[in-house]
């Protein structure tokens, strides 16, 4: 038996259940969702918590995840404790479903939509089922809701605290006239609410077939005690980390606004079984769009403890007990409201991922991995098909995935905390009025190594009508993926636009313009970094990426020392 009182293979069958639950949730809600960034990309996010103390001490604590989108799920307990809040048990009902995406209120940034669904069992409150759903528009002054130029957060779109959007069941049709007013497409916008709603409905039914199987006080005692066994788990592998102090920095390249070289410092110290992760000393919050609200820099931090101690940890609430996050207020990693926070979801939660990798490495650089590409290249298209119909499109772009002791980096990922699929060329030109030009790997971008680098994308993409708004929001353009333990960086991104009757111009990497019928973007994303000494490196893999086209003849001399012809 364990301290719970529930025994240890019942146990196990209830937390498998209930990781079961969040991952049917994630199922239903990319089944019947309506746009392409949730249906195909898989923008989305779910999971279960249960819910602890009565009356006005009551709060949820996370039990499952779907495993998806890491920027989501560090931050979804931040959502529902808002929606408790503002939402007390005794205000809940059967069938309520609670929305909100306010940055400075559990959410991430706009696009970002969180519904919330009490679940009760013969009366009573007992779980609470929570996904996160990026929207392709919510509004704001540039179509996709991801504008490059926003300096404050009411130009990047509607803004929602916690409201009802159901009650009882049913839908509150003044909210859905309020949020469906202020986008560019409504139609996709309320199907893709009805998804998500559809998704937390099915934990509902799956945690009452699970009460009725093996009983209430059983469920309740084993989430209990699933909670407590992630955080032993946690704890165990955190004592096991190198004891002391390490720091380390890394910068964005700007902020869009002029701001250069934001910076991102991080202390992490390992003390026992616990452990503090300190952003003294990174940039104050800035005019531009790439500030973050504290749940996306805690989200970057359970994330990357997670990969350098066992990713097989459970992910709940127990797993986050041990860590403990100073983000001082005011700076780029806890800004304060009316900060610009779009690119903040984006941006700094890859380098603040980044930089805590790079200290966990600096100690145990066997345990970490070289820096990824460190941005999601987020690109977004808007305007009026050539029916009158207006459309709204949004993706982020993969690169190359760092070197780590015993493997290369993958190429042209979503990594880190973005972590989705891309979006098929196919449905891109079915659905936009956009021909993707081409569609592929970056040879020579990946950071030398023994392990190395992997291989950033090109991605060009022509409109085909005029007055299309486009957006891009990336970075890692002048600052490298820094390699790991004699790596080698990757190769920075690069970005251009090439008028329909003109030649091709380099463009800011944070920016924004108007396309006419026959523009080009071309969004080259940045290499990952290498792991280990170049020299190191087998010169058959060296070969096999020759042979591949991945590196050059140039690259396989200059680099690595060897003659092209002599490697088969």
């Amino acid at each position: 038996m364990s301290g719970s009182g529930v025994d240890p293979v019942t146990l196990e069958v209830l937390r498998n259940a209930c990781v079961a639950v969040a991952e049917e949730m994630n199922a239903t809600l990319v089944r019947t969702s309506y746009s392409p960034n949730i249906k195909d990309r898989r923008d989305c996010s779910c999971a279960l918590f249960d819910v602890v103390g009565e009356g006005e001490d009551a709060a949820a604590e996370m039990i499952s995840q779907a495993e998806n989108i890491p920027v989501h799920l560090g931050a979804m307990p931040y959502s529902v404790a808002a929606a408790i809040e503002a939402f007390p048990p005794a205000e809940l009902e059967d069938g309520d479903a609670i929305l909100l995406n306010d940055p400075f209120h559990g959410g991430a940034h706009l696009p970002d939509m969180t519904l919330v669904t009490p679940i009760f069992v013969d009366g009573e409150l007992v779980a609470v089922a929570a996904n996160r759903a990026h929207h392709a528009d919510v509004g704001g002054g540039r179509a996709g809701s991801v504008a490059a130029d926003s300096t404050e957060i009411y130009q990047e779109g509607l803004r929602v605290p916690p409201v009802k959007l159901y009650e009882g069941g049913d839908p509150v049709e003044a909210v859905f006239d309020l949020l469906l007013t202020n986008v560019r497409t409504p139609d996709e916008r309320r199907g893709d609410f009805r998804a998500q709603r559809a998704a937390n409905r099915t934990a509902v039914e799956r945690v009452r077939d699970l009460a009725d199987r093996h009983g209430l006080d059983t469920l309740r005692a084993a989430t209990t005690e699933i909670k407590a066994y992630a955080e032993r788990r946690m704890r165990a592998e955190i004592s096991e980390l190198p004891a002391g102090t390490v720091t380390f920095e890394d910068r964005l390249d700007d902020d869009g606004q002029g701001t250069e070289d934001v910076r991102i410092a991080v202390a992490v110290t390992v003390d026992g079984d616990e452990l503090v992760v300190d952003f003294e000393g990174t940039s104050e919050q800035v005019p531009g769009a790439v500030n973050a609200p504290l749940a996306v820099t805690a989200s970057a931090t359970y994330y990357a403890v997670r990969c350098v101690t066992d990713p097989d940890v459970p992910p709940n609430a127990g797993t986050y007990r041990p860590i403990e996050i100073r983000a001082p207020e005011g700076t780029v990693v806890n800004a304060r409201p009316p900060a610009a926070v779009v690119g903040g979801n984006l941006e700094i939660s890859q380098r603040a991922t980044d930089a805590l990798l790079g200290a966990f490495g600096e100690e145990a650089p066997e345990r970490s991995v070289a820096a990824a590409q460190g941005t999601m290249n987020s690109v977004t298209f808007g305007g009026a098909d050539r029916t009158g119909e207006a459309f709204a499109f949004y993706e982020t772009i993969g690169g190359g995935y760092g070197g780590r002791a015993g493997a290369d980096g993958m190429d042209g990922v979503h990594a880190h905390m973005s972590n989705t699929l891309n979006t098929p060329a196919e449905v891109l030109e079915t659905v936009y009025p956009v021909r993707v030009r081409r569609y592929e790997y970056r040879p020579d971008t990946g950071g030398a190594g023994e392990y190395r680098g992997g291989l950033g994308l090109r991605r060009d993409v022509e409109v085909l009508d005029d007055d299309v708004a486009f957006s891009l929001l990336a970075d890692r353009r002048r600052h490298p993926p820094y390699g790991l333990a004699g790596g080698a960086p990757g190769a920075p991104g690069e970005d251009y636009l090439t008028p329909a009757d003109d030649d091709a111009e380099r463009i800011p990497g944070k920016s924004t313009h108007d396309l006419d019928a026959g523009d080009v973007v071309s969004v080259r994303t940045p290499g990952g970094g290498g792991f280990g000494d170049p020299a190191d490196r087998d010169p058959d893999a060296v070969a096999r990426d020759l042979r591949l086209g991945k590196v050059s003849a140039e690259t396989v001399r200059q680099v690595y020392g060897l003659d092209p012809s002599d490697l088969k």
